[in-house]
């Protein structure tokens, strides 16, 4: 048997990989990344950083790449034969990633090697070597490091296991409505919640919690008691707060422990919390300084946040008879408000923004500023519907990605853009290798053979996502350890995909990617212009809602105790920062993804702080934005191809070849101000 898993020949091949081929694949592939270990770390083998990379990074460079692709398809595909085969692999990738980490003689090896004979790329990527081998426990000794790569396999079990109990609790849960309790929720939600009712042989309309099914419920559904039905059932996902029958997905014990071992692994590094840890690769020079920065954003923020509230609380005592709003009416009577104060609905906009209109309107717009072009292309994929484009320039290609946008059942909440195989002059081959990434969105469906629409968020969602793929395809960075988004500081991480949100509220670009469901019209300018006026609509309690999160999640990982009560914590925090109180069950830390399964923990604030970086950076194209053949203030492109290239060669390009803010000071010739972010979102 041929096992597609070790074909490296080009792309994945997604079409074969079944789970049988993971455990032999993966134990082939670590046998000979420890063969090269042993070889570059021998005594007589040269310390040498092109002969390490062409023998070791060759080796783990496939590893990763087949776990990658096994990784992928858990979070897509996920079945139970699946789960099976990665969870029974993991401890073994995990071993090996923690031992290669830590081992001291690589340590030694990449100490002795001459910095003077590197070329910038590979002294950046040097530097953050030895960064990394400290911080993966390499001068620990004994019983010391023994410890620590227990401690990382077992966190590898931890994160895998938060995930997979968010994912169930979340599939688990259905609400069969009757006709009477739908009134308000829009049509095309309600068709689809047919069909699912029906193919399971059901009666009535089967919602979830899945986002294309929960969030419209909670906007639009007028029946206050199926509302508060599907707030609670999400609030009490994977905690102790959910109905019995789900109680084996309570990820309580998880996190406990998970915050108890990061600890633990500060604490041996040296380190007084996981918090300090974690900024060591960053950005923000230490935990206080990012704890400062949030309080200085909640502090800014909380006036405009606080007459949201005041808005929402007059409108529904005036308008709809609520004196007392509940934490599951505040969606619903904010579209209410919007829709009285702007004159348009979500809706109304939906319609105008069919799934491929906008991809060829986002396609345009890349194109455009940064000199590409964006071509369908073939790779075998993980289900139909799922798409491949190339991105070339000058007729060379630049990069490939795959596009996987509907939710369904199997498929982890979301959204995301993970690599595939990143840009890099291969040592190996002498060849160029072109980096390919995933980009993976959760929205709805079409349905009745209509193609699928999308909310102005979904929209954004794709932009974001979007920003973060031409981050790793558009680099021109050869050394794959900072090439692309590799090696970029994690709180810097989020500034090109915020950077390409801010395209969606500009009509030069809308006015080319809507096309409205029934007619064909394009969004008529009166739409967008009350869109605009609503951009910035409780934008004051947004923030103070990401600033809960940030909050929270730094303070777990620094004051925090592991033997404490996780919730009361959280109660501080939202007494603190939140300016609408969640109900006494709400347990949304139990499913927080985010810090407990990907790669955020002690980091959910690089959000806010990359945001000072985009809008910053988004300024610029502010200021060189050219008229259009209207002519008015309002008409103005910031579609500019000279500030694009600019932006594509300091930031895009220079991928982690450079630490982020000499790259942000390259193109804006400064270092970034909190001004732009505070005047974008109406709060300056």
């Amino acid at each position: 048997m041929t096992n597609p898993l070790l074909d490296f020949s080009d792309l994945p091949l997604f079409d074969q990989i079944q789970p049988e081929h993971v455990s032999p694949a993966i134990d082939e592939l670590l046998l000979e990344a420890d063969a090269a270990l042993e070889k570059v770390t021998a005594s007589d083998f040269p310390a040498n950083w092109t002969a390490i990379a062409g023998t070791l990074d060759v080796a783990t460079e496939k590893l990763g790449r087949a776990w990658g692709a096994v990784s992928h398809l858990n979070s897509v595909a996920d079945t139970p034969e699946l789960r099976a085969a990665y969870n029974a692999a993991l401890p073994k990738v995990t071993e090996f990633w923690t031992r290669l980490g830590a081992d001291e003689r690589l340590y030694a090896k990449y100490k002795a090697i001459d910095v003077a004979t590197l070329n910038t790329e590979q002294r950046q990527a040097h530097k953050n070597a030895i960064r990394n081998f400290v911080l993966s426990g390499a001068e620990l000794t004994g019983t010391a490091k023994e410890r620590f790569a227990k401690i990382q396999e077992r966190l590898a079990e931890l994160s895998q296991k938060f995930s997979e109990n968010a994912l169930d609790a979340t599939d688990a849960f259905a609400w069969y409505a009757k006709e009477d309790e739908l009134a308000g929720i829009p049509a095309d939600v309600i068709q689809t919640a047919r069909e699912l009712a029906k193919a399971e042989g059901k009666d009535g309309y089967k919602l979830t919690l899945k986002m294309p099914s929960y969030l419209p419920v909670m906007q639009f559904a007028d029946s206050s008691a199926l509302r508060e039905t599907l707030y609670r059932a999400y609030s009490t996902r994977a905690s102790d707060q959910a109905p019995a029958e789900f109680s084996k997905f309570d990820n309580s014990a998880v996190m406990q422990e998970i915050l108890a071992l990061r600890l633990e692994e500060a604490q041996l590094l040296g380190y007084k919390n996981y918090g300090e840890v974690s900024v060591v690769a960053k950005m923000a020079k230490s935990p206080e300084e990012v704890v400062a920065f949030l309080r200085d954003l909640a502090h800014r923020a909380r006036p405009y946040a606080e007459k949201d509230v005041a808005d929402l609380r007059a409108f529904a005592a005036e308008h709809m008879g609520l004196n007392e709003p509940q934490p599951w009416d505040y969606a619903y009577i904010g579209e209410k408000l919007k829709e009285a104060r702007y004159a348009f609905s979500e809706q109304e906009v939906k319609q105008y923004f069919t799934a491929p209109k906008v991809l060829a309107g986002l396609f345009k717009i890349v194109e455009t500023l940064f000199e590409v072009a964006i071509r369908k292309d073939t790779a075998p994929v993980w289900k139909p519907g799922v798409e491949f484009y190339r991105i070339e320039r000058a007729g060379q290609l630049v990069g490939q990605f795959y596009l996987d946008q509907p939710a369904r059942t199997g498929k982890r909440g979301g959204a995301w853009m993970d690599d595939v195989r990143t840009r890099w002059l291969r040592p190996d081959t002498g060849k160029l290798q072109t980096p390919v990434a995933h980009l993976v969105c959760n929205f709805a469906d079409g349905v009745g053979g209509k193609p699928a629409l999308l909310t102005h968020d979904d929209v954004t969602t794709l932009f974001h996502e979007f920003g973060h793929g031409l981050h790793h395809m558009l680099t021109q960075v050869n050394e794959h350890d900072v090439s692309g988004i590799s090696g970029v500081e994690w709180d810097a991480v989020e500034l090109p995909s915020q950077f390409m949100e801010n395209f969606c509220w500009e009509w030069d670009v809308l006015k080319h990617m809507t096309a409205h469901v029934d007619t064909g019209e394009p969004l008529p300018r009166a739409l967008f212009d009350k869109m605009l006026a609503a951009k910035n609509f409780q934008s004051g309690m947004q923030t103070m809602r990401q600033v809960e999160f940030s909050l929270f999640d730094m303070l777990l990982h620094t004051t925090y105790r592991p033997s404490d009560d996780l919730m009361a914590l959280l109660n501080d925090v939202r007494k603190e920062v939140a300016v609408i109180q969640a109900p006494p069950y709400s347990r949304t830390a139990h499913t927080f993804s985010h810090i407990f399964s990907g790669g955020y923990a002690a980091g959910y604030y690089s959000y806010k702080w990359a945001e000072v970086l985009s809008a910053d950076a988004y300024a610029a194209f502010e200021e060189t934005a050219v008229p259009t053949s209207t002519d008015t203030d309002a008409d103005r492109s910031t579609v500019t191809v000279e500030t694009g290239r600019k932006y594509r060669q300091a930031i895009l390009e220079a991928g982690g070849s450079r630490p982020a803010m000499e790259s942000f000071k390259a193109f804006r010739g400064r270092e970034p101000s909190i001004d732009a972010l505070m005047r974008h979102q109406g709060m300056a």
